[in-house]
């Protein structure tokens, strides 16, 4: 990875937590506090493993695969945005379902 998309990588992480606190959360970024593989992008008061891409080009189920693995018992969800675009959130459908009590 290169410095620029590392810097891309940890502005957008800092982006979605200032998202979430916009929106009345409790958010920070989440590596620079634990830095293991497992922990999240953004720590939240949500019951989400968040990841967070900020990238032109998304690669949805590598980035998926990612937050399942590292996910525990949380809801793995990823949180992408491109530039000049809104933030969209992917999450498996089964886990949808759950959340609506379907």
């Amino acid at each position: 990875m290169t410095i620029n998309s590392r810097q891309k990588g940890n502005r957008g992480e800092r982006e979605f937590a200032a998202f979430l606190r916009e929106h009345g959360y409790e958010a920070r970024r989440g590596q620079q506090f634990s830095g293991g593989g497992d922990s999240p992008d953004v720590v939240s008061n949500l019951p989400f493993h968040i990841e967070v891409k900020r990238t032109e080009r998304f690669s949805l189920y590598p980035s998926m695969d990612q937050a399942k693995a590292d996910a525990g018992d949380r809801v793995p969800i990823v949180c992408h945005r491109a530039s000049h675009r809104p933030w969209v959130v992917v999450m498996d459908a089964r886990d949808f379902l759950k959340l609506i009590g379907g």
